[in-house]
C-alpha cells in the first residue's frame, strides 16, 4: 500500500509539473471542438460566452490573476488536480464495488 501511495504522489507530482510549464505554452488557436462548432454553425466564429454551460476557468485562464503565463500555468495545476481527484474517486469506488459480496458472482 505504501508502495502504491509513493507511485500515485510520484505520479501526481509529476503532472502537476508538467502542466504548470507546459500549460503556457498550448495552441491559443480554436480546439477541436470549437472547430467543430464553428463548422456546423456554418463558418461563424464561436463567441465568448456562447456555451450554455459556463466553463469554470474559461479559455484556460485564472480570474484576478494578471500575468497570463502564471494564469495559464494556474489552469492547468487546478485542472491536473480536478482530474486527479475524480479519477481516485472513481477507482475507490469501483475498487469497493468490486470487493463487496454483493458485487461477487455466486457459483
Amino acid at each position: 500500500m505504501k508502495r502504491n501511495m509513493r507511485f500515485l504522489l510520484a505520479g501526481l507530482g509529476l503532472s502537476l509539473v508538467i502542466a504548470f510549464f507546459l500549460s503556457p505554452l498550448a495552441s491559443s488557436l480554436p480546439d477541436g471542438l470549437e472547430k467543430v462548432l464553428e463548422k456546423l454553425l456554418l463558418g461563424e466564429p464561436v463567441e465568448e460566452g456562447a456555451s450554455p454551460a459556463s466553463a469554470p476557468l474559461p479559455d484556460y485562464v485564472v480570474p484576478g490573476v494578471k500575468n497570463k503565463w502564471v494564469s495559464t500555468a494556474l489552469a492547468g495545476l487546478v485542472g491536473t488536480i480536478v482530474v486527479f481527484a475524480v479519477a481516485l474517486l472513481m477507482a475507490k469506488a469501483l475498487a469497493r464495488k468490486k470487493s463487496s459480496p454483493a458485487g461477487r458472482k455466486s457459483d
